[in-house]
């Protein structure tokens, strides 16, 4: 679905509805539309949903990590006006969301994470070699999800054209180091934000394991599960996980 970007100094974000503002982190790969189906349901439920690009490629490659990554969402919701909000993260948005939260807890009334690196993923960067050769790439991008059809040519255009533009591979690789260095496990115990785990149970990326761990380190957490999903919940299965988080948020009273 077609969204319209707003543009404020360095942000660019779209806004649909009022309400709760739910703030959408993407992951290094994902772009704002793998947020549709969430987008479409909450702002029918009271929630203002809030996507901002993230400056993965645009920031210095010395501001190309997750804690400025983190510093940048909360410079955003300064700016944009807001005291308390529900973060949202998949992949790398769920580090950062972490991080954020380990720095600006004052910020946050929930977070949400699925698929959400911080512990543990299995990235790509093993196999950045053999990044010219377009069936690797689109067999990568079909791994990431349980039904290898939800990775649509767009999508394999897109990873294929990121990881072939030069500068675009520096920062990605970066970003995964990054990733690996700011390993959240000491931190999530001290996390008091009340958090919602929903992981598909066949998640390659971040495996199930992970999503346990989580749900044992972070002190006010619920984990749930979606089966027959990969690493993207929220585009593989929108309708279930928009009904477990919905169902969550009302039990919490958020």
């Amino acid at each position: 679905m077609e969204r319209t970007l707003k543009e404020d100094g360095k942000f660019r974000y779209v806004e649909i509805g009022e309400g709760t503002p739910i703030v959408i982190l993407h992951g290094l790969m994902g772009g704002l539309s793998n947020f549709d189906g969430v987008a479409d349901f909450f702002p029918k439920k009271g929630y203002k949903v809030i996507i901002p690009e993230l400056p993965l490629y645009t920031n210095s490659i010395l501001k190309t990590n997750v804690k400025a990554f983190a510093k940048f969402v909360k410079d955003f919701i300064v700016r944009i006006g807001y005291s308390e909000v529900i973060l949202l993260g998949n992949s790398l948005g769920g580090h950062i969301a972490l991080y954020f939260a380990k720095l600006y807890p004052q910020y946050l009334k929930a977070m949400v994470l699925t698929g959400s690196s911080g512990l543990y993923e299995s990235a790509m960067g093993d196999s950045y070699p053999k990044r010219g050769d377009y069936e690797y790439i689109k067999k990568k991008a079909e791994d990431v999800f349980y039904d290898p059809e939800v990775a649509t040519k767009e999508i394999v255009d897109d990873v294929f054209a990121t990881v072939n533009d030069r500068m675009k591979l520096i920062k990605t690789l970066t970003i995964a180091k990054s990733a690996i260095r700011h390993n959240m496990s000491k931190d999530l115990p001290k996390i008091q934000t009340p958090t919602c785990l929903i992981w598909g149970k066949n998640d390659k990326v971040t495996p199930p394991e992970v999503a346990i761990e989580f749900h044992e380190l972070l002190p006010d957490s619920d984990l749930y599960w979606i089966d027959k999903c990969g690493h993207a919940a929220m585009m593989e299965h929108p309708e279930e996980f928009n009904e477990l988080l919905h169902q969550w948020l009302q039990e919490r009273n958020i």
